[in-house]
């Protein structure tokens, strides 16, 4: 996350429909092994950036706000690429200095890449885009079909998202240029310099029946190597009225904590078991057990810190994580993109997702008693990563 001189924001470019795949929906909508390409982008980028914003379809916000909740704006898109960015630009907060502009149809872009584009911006470049050196020879053809130039690949790169700019610059290339499929390319037409990094060749843009399922070819590989685990975690309130509420990382101001030998963090808490159990190496209790004077008080981010480097230890790194918080209060929603952020950045930047539920007036957690997570977390093995 960005220190508040370099506060971020992503715009995720989500207006328009799928009908190149076959759909009579957005694409942005369209569900990858069952997931939508919306929130597998929105996943993604979340833990990099402070806020967001999605462009959405005339007529298709709510179904957008219901995948992603309290945790983005989602505005209405214009007929343009660049009437929804200009949109976008407008409805993010005055103080963010980074925008990042990602298309969701890029679903499998990785939280890494899109925090290596913010920090190349923060660190002083006015834009910066990923991008893959083109393989195929390539050539420039005239109407009719007929070869008019063969162009130098070795000077060539194929470009992708997220990109990211100052968003000073950003502003001025759209109010001087009109649509372009490209943000870059406006930059580029003000004179300014252009950053390009390595991009990810999982980071392709789906817009076709064949790109869908080579993106599903991605995910059918990884996924051979994953092991999965569950954890869970539960804390009564506390009888102190000033014990303080820490969950998912986060202080939160006014509400009355949990007890529990540590801060009583039951959504860190509940993801370090599912690593735990996920990598094979015990649980919450047989790593940080009671008995060890050293975890007394210990914040849920540094047994998160902790597990990562234990469950690394063993020889496995983290596909994702994805945990659910159970009970009253307090209210997640507004606060669920810091709780992503806060969650995987004490994960190493992996991915997180964060949901919350109550349970209609049921168990300790619904009469008000207390406070639980339920987690599930992959993981897959190092050794045999790739393979």
């Amino acid at each position: 996350m960005s220190q508040s001189s370099n506060k971020s924001a992503a715009i995720i470019a989500a207006a328009g429909m799928g009908h190149r795949l076959g759909a009579q929906l957005p694409k942005a909508l369209v569900q990858l092994h069952g997931i939508t390409l919306l929130e597998r982008a929105f996943t993604a980028v979340s833990p990099a950036v402070d806020e967001i914003i999605i462009t959405a379809p005339p007529g298709f916000e709510d179904q957008y706000r219901a995948l992603v909740g309290d945790s983005a704006t989602v505005i209405t898109g214009g007929i343009l690429r660049s009437d929804s960015v200009n949109l976008a630009l407008a409805a993010i907060s005055k103080d963010v200095k980074i925008v990042l502009v990602h298309d969701a149809a890029r679903a499998l872009a990785t939280t890494e890449l899109a925090i290596r584009i913010r920090d190349a911006v923060a660190n002083g470049e006015s834009a910066v885009i990923p991008a893959l050196a083109a393989i195929d020879t390539i050539k420039e053809i005239d109407r009719e079909g007929y070869v008019r130039n063969t162009l130098d690949r070795s000077a060539l790169v194929a470009v992708q998202t997220p990109q990211g700019f100052a968003r000073d610059v950003l502003v001025r290339a759209h109010a001087a240029s009109e649509d372009a499929t490209d943000d870059a390319a406006l930059v580029e037409a003000l004179g300014i310099k252009v950053k390009t990094i390595l991009g990810e060749t999982n980071a392709l843009k789906i817009t076709t029946p064949e790109d869908l399922a080579m993106a599903a070819t991605f995910l059918i590989g990884n996924e051979s190597n994953l092991q999965s685990g569950v954890g869970v975690d539960a804390h009564a309130f506390s009888v102190d009225p000033k014990r303080p509420m820490w969950l998912a990382g986060l202080l939160w101001e006014n509400e009355v904590g949990v007890d529990g030998h540590s801060d009583g963090d039951v959504a860190a808490h509940a993801i370090c078991d599912a690593l735990f159990a996920a990598a094979n190496i015990g649980d919450l209790g047989s790593n940080f057990g009671t008995s060890d004077s050293k975890y007394a008080g210990a914040s849920g981010e540094t047994l998160l810190s902790e597990t990562f480097e234990r469950v690394t230890k063993a020889g496995f790194g983290i596909a994702n994580v994805s945990v659910q918080i159970i009970g009253n209060r307090p209210k997640i929603g507004v606060r669920r993109s810091a709780a992503i952020a806060k969650l995987s950045q004490a994960l190493n930047g992996a991915t997180v997702s964060v949901s919350a539920t109550s349970t209609d007036g049921l168990g300790f957690t619904g009469e008000g008693k207390g406070i639980s997570a339920i987690a599930i977390a992959l993981v897959y093995n190092l050794s045999t990563a790739g393979n």
